[in-house]
């Protein structure tokens, strides 16, 4: 199939995600023609069956800003028309959903029918969806989609839940590739970060307000006090990283805390890491906690959103209440002070991490393609 896949091209998950399923599905032969005002963070320009075209977006004096969505708009209509696109899969309800279905109605004045699959990641609909101004749009641009899935049965039932939508969505979950992201020998790196042979807690986010960096370093501080010696690695940047690095210096903690920015390369610092942090106060899925599974990590989160969907109470780690930082910090300490049970958690983990893998979850897209295109074909 020839696919147009739309994406933000940032380090978020529903990039991330767009972006992986691009490369396999380009590895299965399909071509893939991708789509964004920016090239997407995890995609390189020299992958096999993948195209990438930037949305450029002209300013002019009578625009205070500039029409993202009608530039997106014409450059589907352009795809469609020269490079035969047989359909096309949006990742974020605003604005790419309303774009494709602008694009549709253009190409169908034309006889060309094309099918819209629409992705929800998560703050499209419970944040950004859910504002007033953009609700109706939201609403009418997921129905009028072909077929839409959503990462999550929690963001499948928040979507009935904040809007009138009389379109079925099908789950569809996040996935992971398994060979990236497995524990491997990084041992140079261990002995470089803890020379005493401390344990490794990691933190991975975006260091926006709703990843709750600071509950981080206080449960890391937390578990330093109770006599464990630790690392803490935060992964990442963001508004919050100053605010995370001047609590440090007020818990006196700094030594023992490390912030290594973004990194691409992030299953070398879970390859060494003993426990992972992730306290959202929001998670439509959780996939940094995935990747932090896979390669056998036990997971601390809170127990929001699709996280206990991931995150299995008492085998793969534990979930405590949002903002219960003594929850967190207690367990902490009950994983890292007990060899056998860190061990049995990780191994969890991984298991519970290989019900995601990559292939099977792609296949189900592709089966899902194939229905909404019979689907189409057999209304016109």
């Amino acid at each position: 199939m020839n696919i147009g896949i739309v994406c933000y091209p940032t380090f978020g998950g529903s990039g991330v995600v767009a972006t992986e399923l691009a490369k396999t599905l380009a590895k299965k032969g399909h071509n893939i023609h991708m789509m964004s005002y920016a090239k997407p963070a995890r995609l390189d320009t020299l992958e096999t069956g993948i195209t990438y075209h930037e949305v450029s977006i002209n300013s002019y004096p009578l625009f205070e800003y500039p029409p993202y969505d009608l530039a997106l708009a014409t450059q589907m209509v352009n795809l469609i028309e020269y490079q035969d696109l047989d359909l096309l899969h949006v990742h974020y309800a605003l604005p790419h959903a309303t774009s494709a279905y602008l694009a549709k109605q253009i190409m169908a004045e034309k006889a060309r029918h094309v099918p819209v699959v629409t992705t929800l990641h998560g703050t499209d609909i419970t944040l950004v969806g859910s504002d007033p101004s953009y609700k109706h749009v939201v609403e009418f641009s997921i129905d009028k989609s072909d077929g839409v899935t959503a990462v999550s049965e929690y963001l499948k039932r928040e979507t009935y839940d904040r809007f009138n939508i009389k379109q079925d969505i099908k789950v569809i979950p996040n996935f992971i590739d398994l060979d990236r992201f497995k524990k491997s020998n990084k041992s140079h790196f261990k002995k470089a970060i803890c020379p005493n042979d401390e344990k490794v807690i990691v933190h991975v986010s975006n260091f926006r307000k709703v990843k709750r960096v600071p509950e981080v370093i206080t449960v890391f501080a937390k578990i330093l006090e109770s006599g464990i010696d630790s690392k803490l690695l935060l992964v990442g940047d963001g508004p919050d990283r100053q605010k995370a690095e001047q609590q440090c210096r007020d818990l006196g903690i700094c030594e023992h805390v490390r912030f290594l920015g973004k990194l691409e390369q992030v299953e070398d610092v879970l390859s060494i890491a003993d426990l992972f942090l992730i306290p959202s106060g929001s998670e439509t899925f959780g996939l940094a906690a995935l990747e932090a599974m896979s390669c056998s990590v036990p997971v601390i989160s809170s127990n929001i959103g699709g996280l206990p969907e991931v995150n299995v109470h008492g085998e793969t780690g534990y979930l405590c209440d949002l903002d219960d930082v003594n929850c967190m910090a207690e367990y902490g300490v009950k994983i890292l002070s007990d060899t056998k049970l860190h061990s049995k958690m990780a191994a969890n983990a991984r298991k519970q991490a290989e019900r995601y893998n990559q292939d099977i979850v792609v296949e189900e897209y592709e089966r899902f393609y194939e229905d909404v295109s019979a689907k189409l074909l057999h209304s016109v």
